[in-house]
């Protein structure tokens, strides 16, 4: 049986990820989102173990020092990773993996494993970011201008993603992003076992 592949997912801050990760979840088949450890307080609403695996400093450490990490980061203030075991079991069963990650983990992540596909999401403009991040009403005044300039590092940064998708409409975004996914399946090195079996005489 072949490999899954490594799909990672990054947008600055209020740019729709987590929507699309979960819809693209939900619309293709063989596709598993790989929850991400973090540092952070639960937001309401959020399950561990659904959302993120809610984990201590103290936890966390002992991880990083395990080497149990294929990427980790810190943002605003909070540290997240992706374990390395979680997406070698999805992938070993032949399932693509899904990592929402933010833009330096990506990067962490193409620098051990160059065969996954990076994918960028980015608002339509500014002032529709900016609303998206006041009507969440979870960061205070200062809060949002400091994920505002964040946003603007990180959109530069996502020029070196391999696919870029502007989530002016939801479902044309999620669309693009599922066009990415198929499109990768039937590249040649995907496609070639299914092929030689056809080609057995």
């Amino acid at each position: 049986m072949a490999l899954g592949d490594v799909f990672v997912i990054s947008a600055p801050s209020g740019s729709g990820k987590t929507t699309i990760c979960r819809r693209l979840i939900e619309t293709v088949e063989g596709l598993e989102l790989s929850i991400s450890y973090t540092t952070r307080r639960k937001k309401p609403g959020e399950a561990d173990g659904k959302d993120y695996f809610f984990i201590d400093e103290v936890e966390f450490d002992k991880m990083l020092n395990s080497k149990e990490f294929l990427e980790h980061a810190s943002v605003y203030g909070n540290r997240y990773g992706t374990s390395r075991e979680r997406v070698r079991g999805i992938v070993a069963r032949g399932v693509d993996a899904v990592l929402e990650i933010d833009i330096q983990g990506g990067r962490k992540v193409k620098e051990r494993l160059p065969g996954a596909v990076l994918v960028g999401i980015y608002p339509p403009d500014w002032e529709s970011l900016r609303r998206r991040l006041s009507g969440r009403g979870r960061d205070s005044r200062e809060e949002m201008e400091t994920r505002l300039e964040a946003a603007g590092r990180e959109m530069r940064e996502l020029l070196a993603y391999d696919f870029l998708v502007v989530n002016d409409d939801l479902d044309a975004a999620v669309a693009q992003v599922e066009w990415i996914v198929r499109a990768h399946r039937l590249r040649r090195e995907r496609a070639r076992e299914r092929v030689e079996r056809i080609l057995e005489r």
